[in-house]
């Protein structure tokens, strides 16, 4: 029996065809189609729900709907990433949907989407809903801006990531289509197992109306602070290429989103609500994974460690990243931002962030003798080059 099998085994043991969406080139709007079907090997929506109750503690607050990331250079870090060999095992992350390009890279066997915000794991379950209804990347794009897909999406599989973009660009939102598709999120939402209030719908809805509104356009925003002249567009995210100029997000070819579509199906992106440096999420994470006799490849956590220092709980989030079962070469994938602080020395010329690489066991070990001294310390020590091949 092959690792993935076992592991397909133990999650099952742990405890809707294809969303159909006919779009034409009219304007009659799609009717709603029946639940997905889910493989054979992937967790049930209830094992799902179980999972989301298991390790999620009570939400907490950040100034941001975070429904895209402020980090233009998010990926800089693939080529070395690539280079590093890491495949499989768990992958962890906070944040929004550029987790995905990462997962895409690694192909874990379960992720999970940590936020101390319950509202980005609404934010997920929308995102889940996209991605499963859509067996392409043209009609996940489409779908989430409210825009008609085309007449024969399939042709579309192998088409370049800049026609796609063009076909959302050139086509507005359709009213009547924006209407059957949240009617059929709304019921997909309310299918995987997790409680939602009705305040919870309208907000998932809220979130697919911003996107429908703003389309490719929609800049990141925060509350109570100006913009900022470096938030990115979710345009400038999907069109975004790695330190070498190459295209290397989820959205870039068929494979890379197949990866992460199927992980949905399976159930195996699981949404969960918890602080960094709370005290059961993190590590109620690292039981389940020990439970599947799964190990920790990859830990993205975007700048929260920024927060979680100056706010004097960084030592407790080393405590519990350094009780998850991990790989010898694990890491966590860190964005540092020089706004109190000078340019990393992983800077990229052209971005303001710095995406960067460090073993989790550098982390992990300042729980105990190695303390960090500053969070210069925490953000540059055994920081690995992201221009050059990551070693194992």
């Amino acid at each position: 029996m092959t690792v993935q099998a076992r592991t397909s085994r133990r999650i099952v043991v742990l405890v809707f065809a294809v969303l159909a969406f006919a779009a034409c080139e009219g304007r009659t709007p799609p009717t709603l189609g029946p639940p997905v079907t889910r493989p054979a090997d992937a967790l049930s929506d209830s094992a799902f729900a179980a999972l989301y109750n298991r390790i999620s503690e009570a939400g907490g607050y950040f100034d941001t709907d975070n429904l895209i990331s402020n980090e233009t250079g998010f990926l800089n870090v693939m080529d070395a990433l690539r280079a590093s060999g890491l495949r499989g095992g768990a992958y962890v992350g906070v944040g929004p949907d550029q987790n995905y390009s990462y997962i895409a890279e690694i192909k874990p066997q379960i992720a999970f989407m940590l936020d101390v915000r319950r509202d980005n794991a609404l934010h997920h379950l929308l995102l889940k809903a996209l991605v499963e209804r859509a067996p392409t990347r043209v009609e996940f794009l489409s779908g989430l801006h409210g825009r008609m897909a085309p007449a024969d999406p399939s042709a579309w599989a192998d088409a370049s990531l800049q026609e796609i973009v063009a076909w959302v660009d050139e086509h507005p939102a359709d009213p009547a289509t924006v209407a059957a598709l949240q009617t059929e999120l709304t019921r997909a939402v309310r299918g995987y197992g997790i409680a939602l209030t009705p305040d919870d719908v309208a907000t998932i809805l809220r979130f697919h109306q911003v996107f429908v509104d703003a389309g490719l356009g929609l800049r990141f925003t925060s509350l109570g602070r100006p913009p900022r002249a470096y938030y990115p567009t979710y345009r400038q995210l999907v069109l975004e290429t790695d330190v070498d100029g190459d295209p290397s997000s989820y959205f870039v070819d068929r494979r890379r989103y197949e990866t992460v579509r199927n992980l949905h199906l399976q159930n195996r992106i699981v949404p969960v609500v918890g602080d960094l440096a709370g005290s059961h999420a993190v590590r109620e994470v690292g039981a389940v994974l020990s439970e599947l006799g799964l190990e920790l490849s990859v830990f993205y956590t975007s700048n929260v460690e920024f927060y979680l220092w100056r706010g004097g709980t960084f030592r407790a989030w080393a405590e519990n990243l350094a009780t998850l079962p991990a790989s010898d070469d694990a890491v966590i994938i860190r964005s540092y931002f020089p706004n109190f602080g000078g340019d990393h020395p992983s800077a990229i010329p052209g971005y303001y962030s710095t995406q960067t690489l460090q073993p989790v066991r550098t982390v992990a070990e300042a729980a105990g003798e190695r303390p960090f001294t500053s969070y210069w310390d925490v953000v540059t020590r055994d920081a690995l080059d992201v221009r050059a091949p990551a070693g194992r």
